[in-house]
């Protein structure tokens, strides 16, 4: 048995306690009863630095036993509840980007906005978010109890784990609003952790990112080491929460200014680190794209050798793929096809012919499936995309067909180019028009069509370039809710609503409920509203 095993081992135990209510129904145990506790083999830096790479592998990997071994969540499939496949079902599915025709549990009422508390597919989310913070609340707790506390290299990790922690937070207040407050002071084996208010989270993350960024902990931007996050990674959460602002603090535009000031200024200064996008769009979702370090500002790595997974891009590379189609399988580097995620005829109106992020087709090489979903649950309807594929950008191939080497890329600076134009549109005078103009079209040159007209220069203009951009990267309900366009009937797509050519909902719907167990075995938390 390995020595990274055994840490992960020990320290599950008092991971269980310290997240109580969030997964304290879902029996996570030491495997081997006679394992060495944490105190005994957490005893240099490089002990440390495996317990950190866990925190890590929570964003990757299910398990810690390979992609057929036990999940680290008793109850929560290792397939759907792996950390990027979670997120594409809430944040894609749920929207016009992504429509699946797998009657698998309650996947279809994602896509037509009529969820409930006790969905699974919202629990693997909450469950899975809250394990992550639990993991990086361990390690910080014990990290600066550590004799090792004030070395440099010490200091860089808790600080790694206080920004993958404030990712998950980010996480949790963006889909489901007032959460559960875990830290690392919490006491072990507390009953659950209180709720905290949506607008005191903010603030606190704030606060939070800021020191991060002040304390000088975290490496450079471009500093570290392929895999490991530095100063970037902050900075593009910095943008995402004051972009966000007015919708987490249900203020207008005009209140949020100070907000949208902070993203622009923030943003601008990601666009001085990398001035420049990556020239060609296709190779930032190829299976080399672990190099594209000029634009990609931090990837959630596979492979398929040493990291295998059926979520993370292995789902979303093999769910766009019919599986009777192996011309299909090879263009996109993989060995089948499960046959599922299509978009919506209105998604596909987004993009002129000579866009070359227009990467759709209808069934696959020379197909002929229907633009329109006529029946949410016929294979053989809609077209789907091969944005992600598994081949390597000189167009040889990955190591494995079965498992991708193609990274998720969870951060990329052609995202902050627009949140700055975005910003500037909502009312930030921290950066001109001129700048932002620049940026924006920046993107538009990148993908081959022309800059901006005057009449271009619109908000909504901008939600239909951020999904043209970033469509399939788990931004689009963030997105759409911003807009006000989620469960409006303003904007309209198939099957919203469960209807054809689609309705508004309730507004609660631009939440996520509290899932029904947490509720019920926490009696510190409140449901939202209308659930």
């Amino acid at each position: 048995m390995t020595r990274y095993k055994l840490i992960l081992m020990a320290v599950s135990a008092f991971i269980l306690g310290s997240l109580a209510s969030c997964v304290g129904d879902l029996n996570v145990e030491p495997i081997d009863p006679t394992v060495t506790l944490p105190g005994d083999v957490l005893t240099s830096e490089d002990a440390y630095a495996q317990l950190l790479a866990k925190c890590y592998a929570g964003l990757t990997v299910s398990s810690s036993d390979g992609e057929n071994g036990s999940p680290d969540i008793e109850g929560i499939d290792g397939g759907y509840g792996q950390y990027v496949r979670a997120l594409f079902y809430l944040n894609e599915y749920t929207t016009d980007e992504a429509v699946c025709p797998w009657n698998d549990q309650t996947l279809r009422s994602l896509h037509g906005l009529s969820w409930t508390s006790s969905d699974v597919f919202v629990t693997a989310m909450f469950s899975r978010i809250y394990f992550q913070i639990g993991l990086c609340n361990e390690f910080i707790r014990r990290a600066t109890a550590s004799e090792f506390a004030e070395s440099g290299t010490m200091k860089t990790y808790i600080a790694e784990a206080r920004a993958l922690r404030m990712l998950s937070y980010y996480h949790a207040i963006d889909m489901f609003g007032n959460v559960p407050n875990a830290r690392e002071t919490d006491p072990v084996g507390d009953v659950g952790p209180e709720q905290i208010n949506r607008a005191d989270l903010l603030e606190w993350m704030f606060g939070e990112c800021q020191a991060l960024r002040d304390e000088g902990n975290l490496k450079p931007v471009g500093g570290n080491v392929y895999g490991r996050l530095d100063e970037g990674f902050v900075m593009m959460l910095q943008a995402k929460l004051n972009l966000n602002a007015a919708v987490y603090l249900g203020i207008d535009d005009a209140q949020a200014k100070p907000y949208f000031d902070a993203c622009a200024t923030v943003c601008k200064e990601i666009k001085d680190s990398y001035p420049a996008l990556h020239d060609e769009y296709t190779h930032l979702f190829m299976a080399d794209n672990d190099t594209r370090t000029d634009e990609i500002i931090f990837n959630i790595p596979q492979d398929g050798v040493q990291i295998r997974t059926f979520g993370g891009t292995n789902f979303i590379i093999k769910a766009s793929i019919a599986g009777q189609s192996p011309d299909w399988w090879t263009h996109m580097g993989v060995n089948d096809g499960w046959g599922g995620t299509m978009v919506t005829p209105e998604f596909l109106d987004l993009f002129e012919s000579g866009d070359e992020r227009n990467l759709f087709w209808g069934g696959g090489p020379g197909g002929n499936y229907p633009r329109d979903i006529e029946d949410i649950a016929d294979f053989k309807s809609g077209w789907s995309s091969y944005k992600f594929t598994n081949v390597r950008s000189d167009g040889t191939a990955a190591q494995d067909p079965s498992f991708p080497d193609t990274d998720f890329p969870l951060f990329r600076t052609a995202d902050a180019y627009l949140m700055l134009a975005e910003a500037v549109l909502r009312g930030a005078t921290t950066a001109t028009e001129t700048e932002a103009r620049e940026a924006w079209n920046a993107v538009r040159e990148r993908s081959g069509i022309d800059a901006l007209t005057d009449s271009e220069y619109t908000l909504d203009e901008m939600l239909d370039e951020r999904g043209r951009e970033l469509y399939w990267e788990c931004w689009r309900r963030s997105d759409l809710v911003r807009f006000g366009k989620f469960t409006s009937g303003d904007y309209l797509w198939r099957w919203k609503g469960n209807v054809y050519m689609g309705t508004g909902v309730d507004s609660k719907f631009n939440l996520m409920p509290i899932p029904s167990n947490e509720i019920n075995s926490n009696g510190k938390l409140t449901q939202n509203p209308g659930y």
